[in-house]
């Protein structure tokens, strides 16, 4: 798909582009890259292999600019990225994806914006912004899961809900390492060691550099709380293990010199005046039963229960 940047984006014929002076937009798969390369006259022979782009990245070249894109798939973050190639100088951007996420960019700036003042600077804008214009909202759906995880620490749904804690950070590892690429593209594109854009232009790169830095403070905030709440949820558990661990104990205490009456009167001695005395079993009875009773009250006095 071939498109002349003016009010918006108008459809267009590849023959057309060069009878036009308005900058252009082209969307093509790898093989009609190959097939029609010649005809943007960009001077390079760039044949992206899609399956092997793994980041964000610009690279400037003698009379041309190309890189790849490498998004995360914010309906699945821990699915495939969305990979796909570009190339572009002062004429226009070249796509090359096979994917259909770019087309699917363009076809919503088609829909949604028109320019007073059209601009390749100002495509390349709010083509980046739409793939970052939901990302806010993602974050704060993170915030909440995680405020939710924090009230639950003392419920008994600490367990299953911590269990997220690992996949959310994950998933904001994701945007992290996205957002440090997408302000790299952006500062490559700011700098225009090339002169392909117009110098009062700039400021559209620089105000999304902005965007996207308040968007990874964010992010980078909210790894910081994940790691909080990992740590609430350690200590939470180390209370738990230790409540456990005391009443352990007491019981072991408790039965400790029952053991020993028990060990006591288990030997086999002949002389033990006190087997043959008529009350002799129930007075080890209650001596038991008052050793329990003088343990509890001592473990209580002592708040260790």
């Amino acid at each position: 798909m071939y498109y002349i940047i003016e009010e918006t984006l108008k459809e267009t014929e590849q023959t057309r582009l060069l009878d036009r002076s308005a900058q252009f937009v082209a969307v093509l798969t790898p093989a009609e890259w190959n097939k029609s390369r010649e005809g943007f006259d960009m001077g390079i022979d760039l044949e992206p292999e899609i399956p092997k782009v793994f980041m964000t990245k610009a690279e400037v070249n003698y009379d041309s600019l190309t890189g790849t894109f490498s998004i995360p798939d914010r309906k699945n973050l821990s699915g495939d990225d969305l990979n796909f190639a570009f190339a572009l100088d002062e004429k226009g951007i070249v796509f090359i994806d096979d994917s259909g996420a770019v087309q699917r960019i363009i076809d919503r700036i088609r829909k949604s914006k028109k320019w007073r003042l059209p601009s390749l600077e100002r495509f390349i804008y709010d083509f980046l912004d739409q793939i970052v214009k939901d990302d806010l909202q993602i974050l704060e759906g993170f915030e909440s899961r995680l405020n939710e995880m924090e009230k639950e620490l003392d419920g008994a749904e600490a367990e299953a809900s911590f269990s997220l804690v690992n996949e959310i950070r994950s998933d904001i590892r994701t945007f992290l390492i996205h957002y440090d690429q997408l302000m790299d593209l952006a500062q490559e594109l700011e700098e225009n060691e090339n002169n392909f854009f117009n110098q009062e232009n700039l400021r559209y790169f620089h105000l999304f550099m902005n965007r996207v830095q308040r968007l990874h403070d964010t992010a980078a905030s909210l790894r910081d709380y994940t790691i909080q709440i990992r740590d609430m949820y350690k200590a939470h558990l180390d209370i738990k293990q230790n409540r456990i661990m005391t009443v352990l104990t007491v019981v072991t205490t408790i039965f400790m010199p029952l053991t020993l009456i028990a060990g006591w009167y288990g030997m086999n001695f002949i002389h033990m005046p006190e087997l043959a005395w008529r009350w002799s079993y129930p007075v080890v009875i209650l001596v038991c039963i008052f050793i329990v009773i003088a343990s509890l009250w001592f473990f209580k006095k002592k708040k260790w229960l």
